[in-house]
C-alpha cells in the first residue's frame, strides 16, 4: 500500500458513504437557505428564483464531476489544495489552501455567533458569548474524538435539516395546490405568484436575476467537503462516487422544490421583508409553534455548518503542513488520527474572529467575511482547473483512461464549461455593491500569498517534496 494509506502518518479511513453525504449537506444547508431564500425571491421573482437555483445546481454538478475523478484517483485529505499543488503549481496550492482555511475558520465564528443570538429567543437574559463558548467547546470535543464521531454527529445534525425541508415541501406543496386549507380561509395560490399581473417573469429585470444567481451559487458551496473527507473514507473508489451522486441530485431536489413552494406561497414583494419565509409558510398553514420549530431547525443548521467547517479547516491546515506550507507541528496526529494542533489553531482563530465582530465590526470582521465567501469560490475554480491539468498530465505520463475508476464525462467539454461558469460567478461579484468588497479583500490576500510563497517558501517546499509524493500514475498502479 502506498504512503497515502500509512496509518502511522496519515488520517484514518473510518467514514462511510452516508457520513460523506451528510457532511456535504452539512456545509450547504445553512442560514443562507433558511433565512436568505426570501431575499432571492424578492430580487428575482418566483420564476427567477427557481431558475437561479437550477443554474446554481448545474454549476455545482459540473464542479462535482471534476472533483469525483480527482478524489477517486487521489483520495487525500486537503483535496483540491493538494490537487492544485500537484497539477497547477505549488504557489497556487498554497494560496488556495490558506484562503480556504481562513474562510472556514471565519465561517465557524459566524455560525457560533448566530447560534448564540438564536438562543436569546429562549433565554433572553443570557449573554451571547456564553453560548458561543458552550457550542464551540462541544464542537471541539466532537472533532477531537475521532473522524467517525464527527461524521456520526454531522449525520444526525443534517438529518434534522433534511427532515424539516421534506416536511416543508410536503405541507407547503399541499397548501399551494389546495389540499391543505390555510389560515383565514385563504384560497390556494396555485401559480398566481409565478405570473404576477403586469410585472413579468423577472420583476427586477435581468440584473436582479444575475445578482441573485451570484448569491445562489454561494449557497451551494460546501458540497466540496466530500473531497476534503476523501482521505478518511472507507473504500473511496465506491463511497466517493456514490456520495457525489447523492449529494448533487438530492441537494438540487431539496433546494429547487423548497424554493418552488416558497415562491408559490409568498408574493415576491413580501418575501424580502420577512425574517424567515419558512416560518411564514408554517404559520399560514397553521402549524403550532412554527417560529420555535424553525428556530430549533435553524440552530441545528448553524451548528451543522460550524461542525463541518471546523472539520474542513482542520484537514486543510493538516494538508498544508504535510507539504511544507504550514508549520510541521500542525501535521501531527493523535492516536485516534486527529490533527489536534490544527484543530486547536482553527478554533482559536474562530474565537478571535468573534472578538473582531465586536471590536471592529465595520472593518476587520467585514473583511474576514468577504474573504470567507471568496475562498469557497476559489476552491471551486481550482477543482475544475485541477481536473483539466490532472487528465493532461496523467495521459502524458502513460496513464490509460480505462484505468481511471471514475471519469468526468465529456472531457474536456464539461470541465471547461464548469471552469468558465465558476470564473464568471467570481467576476460577477464586481457588479454587486454589497459583495464587491470580497474582491477588494480577496485579491490582495491571494497576491500576498503568491508573493510570500515565492519569496520565502518556494525552495524549502521543493526540497521537502522532491522525493515525498509519487506521481498519479504510480499511486493508481500500487493499489
Amino acid at each position: 500500500m502506498t504512503e497515502l494509506n500509512n496509518q502511522k502518518h496519515e488520517l484514518k479511513r473510518t467514514m462511510k458513504s452516508r457520513h460523506l453525504f451528510m457532511i456535504s449537506l452539512g456545509g450547504v444547508i445553512g442560514t443562507g437557505f433558511f433565512l436568505g431564500s426570501g431575499y432571492t425571491i424578492s430580487q428575482a421573482g418566483a420564476f427567477g428564483a427557481v431558475l437561479s437555483y437550477l443554474v446554481g445546481g448545474f454549476i455545482m454538478y459540473l464542479t462535482m464531476l471534476c472533483l469525483g475523478e480527482l478524489s477517486v484517483a487521489l483520495p487525500v485529505a486537503g483535496s483540491f489544495q493538494t490537487y492544485s499543488t500537484k497539477f497547477i503549481g505549488p504557489a497556487t496550492g498554497f494560496t488556495v489552501g490558506w484562503i480556504y482555511w481562513l474562510g472556514w475558520a471565519v465561517t465557524v465564528a459566524l455560525e457560533l455567533l448566530s447560534a448564540g443570538q438564536l438562543m436569546q429567543r429562549w433565554f433572553p437574559h443570557s449573554p451571547v458569548w456564553m453560548w458561543c463558548a458552550i457550542f464551540g467547546a462541544a464542537l471541539f470535543f466532537l472533532n477531537a474524538l475521532s473522524a467517525r464521531s464527527f461524521g456520526e454527529t454531522e449525520y444526525w445534525f443534517s438529518s434534522v435539516k433534511v427532515a424539516a425541508i421534506i416536511l416543508f415541501i410536503i405541507l407547503g406543496g399541499a397548501a399551494l395546490f389546495g389540499f391543505v386549507s390555510m389560515r383565514g380561509g385563504q384560497a390556494a395560490p396555485l401559480f398566481t405568484n409565478y405570473v404576477p399581473h403586469g410585472e413579468g417573469l423577472f420583476p427586477n429585470g435581468l440584473k436582479g436575476l444575475l445578482l441573485t444567481m451570484i448569491t445562489v451559487n454561494f449557497s451551494f458551496q460546501g458540497t466540496e467537503l466530500i473531497g476534503i473527507a476523501a482521505g478518511e473514507s472507507e473504500n473511496p473508489e465506491q463511497t466517493i462516487p456514490k456520495s457525489i451522486r447523492n449529494t448533487v441530485w438530492r441537494t438540487i431536489f431539496f433546494f429547487v422544490l423548497a424554493i418552488f413552494v416558497l415562491a408559490g406561497l409568498i408574493p415576491w414583494k413580501e418575501a424580502g421583508v420577512v425574517e424567515s419565509p419558512f416560518v411564514v409558510v408554517f404559520d399560514k398553514i397553521g402549524i403550532p409553534y412554527a417560529a420555535n420549530i424553525m428556530n430549533f431547525v435553524i440552530l441545528t443548521a448553524l451548528l451543522s455548518v460550524a461542525n463541518s467547517g471546523l472539520y474542513a479547516a482542520t484537514r486543510m491546515l493538516w494538508a498544508l503542513s504535510k507539504t511544507g506550507m504550514a508549520a510541521p507541528a500542525l501535521g501531527k496526529l493523535t492516536a485516534r488520527g486527529i490533527p489536534m494542533n490544527a484543530l486547536i489553531l482553527t478554533l482559536a482563530i474562530a474565537f478571535m474572529s468573534l472578538l473582531s465582530s465586536v471590536v471592529a465590526e465595520k472593518t476587520v470582521y467585514l473583511w474576514l467575511i468577504s474573504v470567507a465567501g471568496l475562498g469557497a469560490q476559489v476552491g471551486w475554480i481550482s477543482i475544475s482547473a485541477s481536473q483539466l491539468a490532472f487528465r493532461k498530465k496523467y495521459l502524458a505520463k502513460g496513464g490509460k483512461i480505462e484505468d481511471l475508476k471514475y471519469k468526468t464525462p465529456l472531457y474536456p467539454v464539461l470541465p471547461i464549461i464548469g471552469l468558465a461558469l465558476n470564473i464568471v460567478v467570481l467576476l460577477s461579484l464586481a457588479f454587486d455593491p454589497n459583495q464587491r468588497i470580497a474582491l477588494y479583500c480577496g485579491i490582495p490576500f491571494m497576491a500576498a500569498c503568491y508573493l510570500y510563497y515565492n519569496l520565502r517558501l518556494k525552495n524549502k517546499v521543493k526540497q521537502e517534496n522532491d522525493n515525498r509524493n509519487p506521481s498519479a500514475t504510480t499511486i493508481l498502479r500500487e493499489e
